[in-house]
């Protein structure tokens, strides 16, 4: 059955720390290589996966050539659905898909997803991710009857990866499974579940919700996706899990800081913080001092900048999601590195949200906060916008959070504006959301 192949081996892993030396998984041998990815196999490898994205809406790898191909794809939009209902209801398993990533079988596949401290980079991954989730919507989507799809299908919201294990192995084999678990008119929800090879069975690492939206060819207007039909009760489960999650996002986006005031325990916890934070030797609202073992939110940031070349466009001449969040996750990461001075785990993904695509030739800038702590805990948010520099305009295109683990306790986070407290209980909010979880 679809659905109990995908939720194999869910139950979390511990989250024990463990560490990795050059000589460790190597001494296995073949234990890193999967049965089910020997030469020859008729899975899905990870390479191939942008490739076909790039036959499904009929891109080119040449740069000229792409460009002409996109703009030729506005004649597709005869080819759109005037409605929902002229489209075939799809079951799950028509979107599933496995998708292998060798790297325990394959070791010059190994270089691109290394660190230097002999680990896999988690940034790769995101990538990797991001582009399987485009394609198991274009596969709930397919039409055999065009050659073509006339749909511009792009990630609006990774809506949660729950990490099940801290370590990736550099040289044991990934699988990818997922499939579509819940569609809106324009919308659909795509689950991810990630597996690694070692010890001869797979062992659970991650799984992964995207959201991804349905838009005209010219990636302008939205566009109808097929219905989805679930069969049996896990699939049904699936589907009202799926409008669970629609209804909580409502929600959260309705409370928003940036929209509504705290309630009164976060304000409790604002004051709370200010008087821990006054000096009382003097009666003064301004004079303020650090706490020990603490460290003031305007000290913990960390800010990079990316020129987007053509490079790293995506099957639609923009930049990359994948690559957004490559680049998202690895300033976190530094920063939480830097604050709590060692390496840190993650635990979650939370709530990535694409605001507005980013154009070829952009400057992007990146600023990432500390926000939260807690324990060995360390929240971090990461904002990226678009700098025009010559109307000198700034647009924010992200929003990312990343919630770490160190393995010992770190600073505490100590705002003093009120636009930092709003930070501060904003990456709270993330962090009981993802610890709750």
């Amino acid at each position: 059955m679809l659905s109990q192949r995908f939720l194999l081996l869910r139950s979390a892993a511990s989250f024990t720390r463990r560490s990795f030396c050059t000589g460790g998984a190597l001494k296995q041998g073949k234990q890193g290589k999967a049965p089910d990815m020997i030469e020859g196999n008729p899975q899905f490898h990870v390479s191939n996966v942008r490739n076909r994205l790039r036959e499904i809406v009929g891109a080119s790898t040449n740069w000229s050539d792409h460009q002409q191909a996109m703009a030729e794809r506005v004649s597709l939009s005869s080819m759109l659905a005037k409605s929902q209902n002229e489209l075939p209801a799809k079951r799950m398993k028509d979107s599933y898909l496995e998708v292998h990533l060798p790297l325990g079988s394959e070791p010059q596949l190994r270089e691109k997803y290394l660190t230097h401290h002999n680990t896999v980079r988690f940034g790769r991954i995101l990538e990797d991710l991001d582009s399987l989730a485009v394609l198991i919507s274009y596969s709930h989507t397919y039409n055999s009857e065009l050659k073509r799809s006339p749909l511009s299908i792009v990630t609006a919201l990774v809506d949660k990866i729950d990490m099940r294990q801290h370590v990736i192995y550099p040289d044991c084999d990934i699988k990818f499974t997922g499939h579509v678990t819940w569609v809106g008119k324009s919308s659909i929800e795509a689950k991810i579940h990630m597996s690694q090879y070692r010890d001869g069975a797979y062992a659970s690492v991650l799984d992964a919700t995207f959201v991804m939206v349905a838009r005209d060819p010219g990636n302008k207007r939205a566009a109808f996706v097929n219905p989805l039909t679930p069969e049996g009760p896990e699939e049904e489960r699936l589907l009202q899990e799926g409008e669970a999650n629609k209804s909580r996002r409502v929600e959260l986006s309705t409370a928003s800081l940036l929209k509504v005031a705290p309630t009164q325990d976060e304000r409790t916890v604002v004051h709370g913080l200010f008087l821990n934070t006054l000096d009382t030797n003097t009666v003064s609202f301004r004079s303020r001092i650090l706490p020990p073992n603490s460290v003031w939110m305007e000290d913990a940031k960390l800010k990079g900048l990316e020129i987007c070349h053509p490079q790293e466009r995506n099957i639609f001449n923009r930049i990359f999601g994948g690559f957004l969040m490559r680049k998202a996750y690895e300033l976190g990461w530094a920063n939480a590195c830097s604050y709590g001075g060692c390496r840190p785990s993650l635990v979650a993904v939370d709530d990535i949200l694409f605001q507005k695509p980013v154009e070829i030739g952009s400057l992007l800038m990146l600023s990432s906060q500390v926000c939260y702590t807690q324990g060995t805990y360390v929240q971090v948010r990461v904002h990226s916008e678009v700098f025009d520099p010559l109307t000198r305009q700034h647009n924010t295109t992200n929003i990312f959070h990343f919630t770490f683990t160190s393995d010992r306790d770190v600073p505490n986070i100590m705002p003093k504006t009120y636009g930092e407290s709003m930070l501060y209980l904003d990456g709270k909010r993330h962090f009981d959301q993802t610890v709750a979880c």
